[in-house]
């Protein structure tokens, strides 16, 4: 059993076997109350359930957001004894659109997913079908573009923009399967951030006079 959670965008938390059926799957779309939801949609999903795998999802995502999902996979993870299997957000849109198109038997051109990062800018990550093991192809970023430049630089890419507002915690968790099952790791330890955060280190003591 895969438990995905992923926080870059709303709070998503889904249970889904090695074969991609979904077992259980709860939602929160508030871009802001992602600590405030987790442990309850966890609880909600997770109830009377072995897990084998947590799936966390990496981003790209806000600072703030996205490092909620993280810690309570890690947490749920170690709390289990069972490892956290890292997967990028944006592949799981992307595997949620490669498979609608595959289930309707229609041919999927080049595609961009595209999230709000807000402060006039997007993240985009560029994909092209899906290779061997049924795990989409990224061709290009995740990267961060200006809001008014985004069109015309996909355009250049040739590909069509996919928006997406929600990350299926189900499709997460069933890249990290297919992954797993591959012997492959999607992606790396380290969350993949929109940007630094804004909080910065104070450069010495503050001088206090009477």
């Amino acid at each position: 059993m895969f438990l995905g959670i992923d926080t870059s965008l709303g709070t998503a938390v889904a249970l889904v076997d090695a074969d991609g059926f979904v077992v259980a799957e709860a939602s929160s779309d508030d871009p802001l109350g992602h600590a405030e939801v987790v442990g309850d949609l966890l609880a909600a999903v997770t109830a009377g359930q072995r897990i084998t795998h947590v799936v966390s999802g990496m981003g790209p995502g806000p600072f703030t957001g996205l490092r909620v999902g993280i810690a309570a996979a890690r947490a749920f993870a170690l709390g289990c004894g069972i490892p956290v299997v890292p997967v990028p957000s944006h592949d799981a849109v992307a595997l949620q659109v490669l498979l609608a198109d595959a289930v309707e038997s229609r041919d999927t051109p080049r595609f961009a997913v595209v999230t709000d990062a807000r402060r006039r800018e997007f993240a985009c990550s560029v994909y092209d079908g899906l290779d061997d093991d049924g795990l989409p192809v990224r061709v290009g970023g995740p990267l961060l573009w200006p809001r008014d430049e985004t069109d015309a630089r996909l355009a250049e890419s040739g590909a069509r923009r996919v928006d997406a507002a929600t990350v299926p915690a189900a499709l997460l968790a069933t890249a990290a399967a297919r992954a797993l099952g591959a012997g492959r790791a999607l992606a790396g330890a380290e969350p993949l951030y929109l940007r630094s955060p804004d909080v910065t280190m104070p450069r010495g003591p503050k001088r206090v006079t009477a």
